[in-house]
């Protein structure tokens, strides 16, 4: 198989994104990346961390980049303010956006394969005046893509998501029965093309304590959740549910499942990162592009002081590499 090209975003300058882009020069990885991202503001972070590492430069109209032994290929989006480390600066938030915009550009002219995304902080853009719910979100906005499901993958186990980035008592009145049988119709369809299960199994959480007691608890189960999956067993998918969450994630119940499908961000992503934290995957399914991310946040505290661990950013690489040869079959 011929090595993917990979992008990847550096996102926030002033967390870890610059520390774990640079800390790739120690590993082997699945193929060339590239990254989008400030040359300035890597080069005064290997500064800091003293890091001996050649940045290349690299425009969309050249070649891909060859491997080179401790460089890494850099395609320079300047910053209008100075980068320091654990300092968020609101004034660079559009050119942190830039990035994504001109990954998408790349991938959509076939120049690469698959987006790697680095950290991204979501308070500091909105504080630039820029409405930003996250990722997936705004990745489904550039790719003309009305629903995106997110997931979370690492050591085993797969947790997608019925809605993202809301507040909590937004969740119900956001779980419908169109819009969850779209979130379960491009899950099943994910796990067949991209993780090359042919019969996925799938288990479904409820909305409320005990899947709602049936209907002491509230009704979201027995007027929304169980009519989509009673449709959609009907035309043969392997749907179980609606499952009670507190007893879900047991190790019995997940031996045989593909994937869960929780209703709510904190209902399943807290057991996720606890099983599996440095080592999972932020997946954005339903995209015409491959978009993998890691599993963490910007820790604006290990900025520039060479603690950043670079598991997930790894495993982010080797998954989008992965879900990119699966799609070529």
């Amino acid at each position: 198989m011929s090595a993917p090209r990979l992008l990847i975003t550096m996102g926030e300058p002033a967390g870890i994104g610059p520390d774990l882009c640079l800390a790739l020069g120690e590993h082997h990885l699945p193929g060339t990346p590239v990254v989008i991202g400030s040359r300035a503001c890597l080069q005064r972070r290997a500064a800091e961390l003293g890091v001996g590492l050649r940045l290349r430069p690299w425009q969309p109209e050249q070649p891909w980049p060859e491997a080179e032994a401790r460089s890494l290929a850099v395609l320079d989006l300047p910053l209008p303010h100075p980068c320091r480390a654990g300092q968020l600066e609101p004034g660079n938030a559009e050119a942190v956006l830039r990035g994504l915009d001109l990954s998408v550009e790349i991938l959509s002219l076939g120049l690469a394969d698959a987006l790697v995304t680095g950290p991204m902080h979501k308070g500091v853009i909105n504080d630039a005046g820029i409405p930003f719910a996250g990722h997936t979100e705004y990745l489904a906005r550039l790719c003309g893509v009305e629903q995106v499901v997110m997931m979370l993958a690492g050591r085993g186990l797969r947790v997608a998501l019925a809605t993202t980035h809301l507040p909590l008592r937004a969740v119900a009145d956001a779980i419908q029965m169109e819009s969850l049988e779209t979130t379960l119709r491009i899950l099943h369809q994910a796990l067949r093309t991209d993780f090359g299960l042919a019969d996925p199994r799938i288990l479904v959480a409820g909305l409320n304590p005990h899947a709602g007691e049936g209907g002491h608890l509230g009704r979201e189960e027995l007027d929304v959740i169980e009519p989509v999956l009673h449709a959609l067993q009907g035309e043969g998918m392997r749907l179980h549910g609606p499952l009670p969450a507190d007893t879900l994630f047991q190790p019995r119940t997940l031996e045989e499942a593909d994937a869960v499908l929780a209703m709510y961000h904190d209902q399943g992503l807290p057991v996720l990162k606890y099983h599996a934290f440095g080592a999972a995957v932020n997946i954005t399914l339903g995209l015409p592009i491959v978009r993998t991310s890691v599993d963490h946040g910007t820790a604006l505290d290990l900025a520039g002081t060479g603690q950043a661990e670079v598991s997930s950013l790894l495993a982010a690489l080797n998954m989008a590499a992965e879900i990119h040869h699966n799609r070529r079959g």
